[in-house]
């Protein structure tokens, strides 16, 4: 099991995406004062994103470059790839699953995916029980997260390049901040949606699940624990993804 503040091996793959390798384990997690306890158990190891997925990247892989003439966006390879919707995002990940089969460089029974929701706060909370993967200190925000006291407050008002802030525990970027993540769940606004072992949340829904804050959000929003949703055919300049690489269902 990963412990807190260990380093975590790795893999680069093929388009040159870092991926951190988690260990299963449990997740203990409580989001507010109104809920109980809950507790989740991954019986299956699983990589993920070091960074969420830039530009650079996506046009690699997708060869286009969706937020193009967009607002409130800065263009370079090292910029997340925002405007894109959790279809797009599924279908990028498709696409790096088959790209990375043809190169050999993908076992047979692995994927790339979104991550599910217990996975990524597995990630993000490195082991931690604190608001924050670094703690409690909202004051220290700013050395691990592009929010809006860093960003809007100073007129910089965009996502910025990935990967320049201070990682988690087990090496993660960009984890509070920067931009919302999609997640492969369906939302459920109750906290069993991540209690149990493996769990992918409901069957159905109007809203996928957002994880992490963004640049434009306050601290409160960026914790470990907080949690948003956008109806799947969202896209925006403060909206991104990572890719976790897991055993497929087949």
């Amino acid at each position: 099991m990963c412990a807190q503040g260990v380093k975590l091996p790795s893999v680069t793959n093929s388009i040159g995406m870092e991926l951190l390798e988690i260990s299963k384990g449990n997740l203990k997690i409580c989001h507010d004062t109104s809920d109980a306890m809950a507790f989740t158990t991954l019986t299956k190891p699983f990589g993920l994103g070091k960074t969420g997925v830039t530009q650079g990247q996506w046009q690699s892989v997708m060869g286009t470059e969706p937020w193009t003439g967009q607002k409130n966006v800065q263009a370079d390879k090292d910029y997340p790839a925002t405007y894109v919707s959790w279809g797009d995002a599924t279908e990028f990940c498709k696409s790096l699953t088959d790209l990375e089969r043809a190169a050999g460089t993908l076992k047979a029974d692995e994927e790339y995916q979104l991550p599910t929701e217990a996975q990524w706060e597995r990630a993000c909370r490195a082991g931690t029980p604190t608001a924050f993967s670094f703690g409690d200190d909202k004051a220290k925000l700013g050395e691990y997260a592009w929010f809006d006291e860093n960003t809007t407050v100073v007129d910089e008002q965009y996502a910025h390049k990935v990967g320049l802030k201070k990682p988690n525990p087990w090496g993660f970027y960009d984890m509070h901040g920067n931009v919302w993540e999609w997640c492969s769940d369906w939302y459920n606004g109750k906290l069993k949606r991540i209690a149990g072992v493996n769990p992918i949340g409901p069957g159905g829904g109007l809203y996928r699940v957002n994880r992490g804050g963004s640049w434009q959000d306050s601290p409160g929003v960026c914790r470990s624990a907080d949690r948003y949703c956008c109806v799947p055919s969202c896209r925006n300049d403060s909206l991104g993804f990572r890719v976790a690489r897991s055993q497929s269902a087949q």
